[in-house]
């Protein structure tokens, strides 16, 4: 069911991004295009239409977000696979690891020659 939602959910978004690119704010957009009187409908109809479907569509989204918040799958099925996941945590077992550091050694001192012919 959620990801019915979601797909859902995702429909909505495109089709919503779709009627707002074809929105011009300025009169423009897909309702200048019917401008001849005895289109079936007119610009204002157009326009009007455009805006109530971006409000539509805007509370379709809200709401479909609502109940998909409502529904994200939790319970025990989460708890489990934890519980299960911190089992394996606890009963992988460690080496033993020694953090004592080496002995030092002593790097026996080099000739008085510096590399490059100088003293």
């Amino acid at each position: 069911m959620y990801v019915f939602i979601s797909i859902l959910i995702l429909i909505v978004c495109v089709i919503l991004g779709l009627i707002v690119l074809v929105q011009n704010p300025k009169g423009g957009g897909l309702a200048a295009n019917f401008g001849s009187g005895n289109q079936f409908m007119g610009a204002r109809q157009t326009a009007d239409f455009l805006e109530k479907a971006s409000w539509t569509l805007a509370v379709v989204l809200l709401l479909l977000s609502l109940t998909a918040t409502m529904i994200i799958p939790r319970g025990n099925s989460k708890n489990l696979q934890n519980s299960e996941l911190q089992n394996k945590i606890n009963n992988v077992k460690q080496p033993a690891v020694d953090f004592s550091a080496p002995p030092m050694t002593q790097t026996p001192k080099s000739s008085s020659k510096k590399p490059g012919g100088r003293k």
